[in-house]
């Protein structure tokens, strides 16, 4: 008697009795099974009766036999283990119920609370918008953080790479861009996290929870622990969330990407799995078509925007390496995180001379953003080049101009900090956003000299210009 399945992770309740087939092969992850009745599609979602193996055709070996990946752990699985074809790929719930979860690549809730009470299931593999549909009006997206908006400003419906390390403040700043998104644009954040440590995961949590920010945002994992294919999909679970609140509630939302070399690394093993041939470094062979799949549902349209921070780990600082090569042809925007700047107490730890963004001319920013912008970058330039100097004949030794360069230099770092809400509780300063009109007057003002005579303490960790006291 054929036996029918009830699990429904993807979507309402699938048929799954009119095909099954059997496990005739296990390779690690890669999973070989024969079907005599009917061949599964590529991308068709197997599952055993039980419902506790999860897998994905990625391969049509010949006229009966399949190739697939696994989701999820594949113990107790053996050669002749009955498997089930749901008949459709893997779907999640969407639906305005979806805020302040946590859910996997399948959709369900991680946070140990009810599955949320969503009436539509949608397949993770959309088409991207047509050209015709987009909508291309290069607008800067204002994340309220000073040194973002002044020397890396973001395109609404572009993509930025947020660069660092462990320890460097990405975190503080993912928390931040969400609550700000939250409360100036009055939109939805999505966090997906890929190949991340768990622990990273539930602290990301915890500190949303604590904020008040979670309620905000749709929470999206697959962490390191998990199978290479559940890391390798997970974004596009993620995407097809922000992109029901894109185009039904008609948000601007803002996608986060913890981390996108992560999905690379996924695709490269479970391309190894699969037996295709490495490409350059070790990489698979379609590399640059799995992240333009995934980069290019990333845009703007007539109902709202999709706007995304991806960090990208460049592996041992390599920027000619494919990986981090390929994520530069997407990306609008480069925010670099420096540990150094980290260590001496500037927070956001952004580089400023590093960062960068195709937005910053005059064309999209505009004369007065742009003239700002190049002025300060040419101070901070012409103080780097200086530090040498000052470190072995000191700052007497320099000319007059020069150390009034070093003087507005000085001063430009520290008004270039800012308090931030999600770090309330820890520093004990209250949190604070400022609009890109307040952060270029404040940087007018110093490069002119108004707080030449001002200590340089004066204007660390404060918000306007307006806030800097003498002490």
């Amino acid at each position: 008697m054929e036996e029918e399945n009830t699990f429904n992770s993807t979507g309402p309740k699938a048929e799954t009795s009119i095909n099954v087939g059997a496990v005739t092969a296990i390779y690690g992850s890669i999973v070989d099974l024969q079907f005599d009745k009917k061949q599964p599609a590529i991308r068709n979602l197997l599952c055993t009766p039980d419902g506790l193996v999860l897998l994905e055709v990625a391969a049509l070996i010949d006229v009966t036999h399949v190739r697939a990946i696994a989701f999820t752990a594949i113990f107790g699985l053996c050669r002749g283990s009955i498997v089930h074809d749901t008949g459709a790929s893997i779907a999640v719930p969407v639906g305005p119920a979806l805020t302040g979860r946590v859910f996997n690549v399948f959709g369900n809730p991680l946070d140990k609370k009810k599955p949320p009470d969503c009436l539509e299931f949608r397949g993770i593999y959309q088409k991207p918008v047509p050209l015709k549909e987009r909508t291309y009006k290069p607008t800067i997206f204002e994340t309220g953080i000073k040194v973002i908006d002044l020397l890396s400003p973001l395109e609404r419906g572009g993509k930025a790479g947020l660069f660092g390390g462990a320890g460097v403040g990405k975190t503080v700043l993912i928390m931040e861009m969400i609550h700000n998104v939250a409360t100036l644009h009055h939109g939805t954040s999505v966090f997906c996290g890929i190949g991340e440590r768990s622990r990273e995961g539930e602290e990301l949590y915890r500190e949303l929870a604590k904020v008040d920010v979670l309620k905000n945002a749709v929470m999206v994992f697959a962490q390191m622990n998990e199978q290479p294919g559940a890391r390798f999909r997970v974004g596009h679970t993620a995407l097809t969330i922000a992109e029901y609140f894109r185009d039904d509630e008609k948000k601007d939302v803002l996608l986060l990407v913890d981390n996108i070399f992560r999905f690379i690394q996924a695709g490269s093993e479970v391309s190894g799995l699969l037996g295709r041939l490495p490409s350059r470094v070790g990489y698979q062979p379609t590399l640059a078509t799995e992240l333009s799949e995934f980069e290019e549902r990333i845009c703007s349209t007539d109902h709202g925007s999709i706007t995304s921070i991806q960090a990208v780990y460049v592996p041992a600082d390599d920027f000619t390496d494919p990986a981090a090569v390929h994520a530069f042809n997407h990306l609008s925007s480069a925010i670099v995180l420096s540990r150094k700047r980290s260590a001496q107490g500037f927070y956001p730890a952004v580089d400023p001379l590093a960062s960068q963004s195709k937005m910053l001319n005059r064309r999209y920013a505009g004369d007065r953003h742009a003239a700002v912008a190049s002025s300060v970058r040419t101070v901070l330039a012409r103080y780097e080049e200086l530090k040498d100097i000052i470190a072995m004949l000191g700052l007497e030794e320099l000319s007059t101009e020069d150390r009034a360069v070093v003087n507005r230099a000085r001063r430009l770092e520290r008004f270039l900090t800012q308090p931030f809400v999600c770090t309330e509780h820890f520093t004990g300063k209250k949190g604070c956003r400022v609009s890109l009109n307040d952060t270029l007057t404040g940087c007018e003002r110093i490069l002119d000299d108004a707080f030449a005579d001002w200590p340089e303490k004066a204007l660390y960790m404060i918000g306007t210009i307006d806030e800097a006291r003498k002490t």
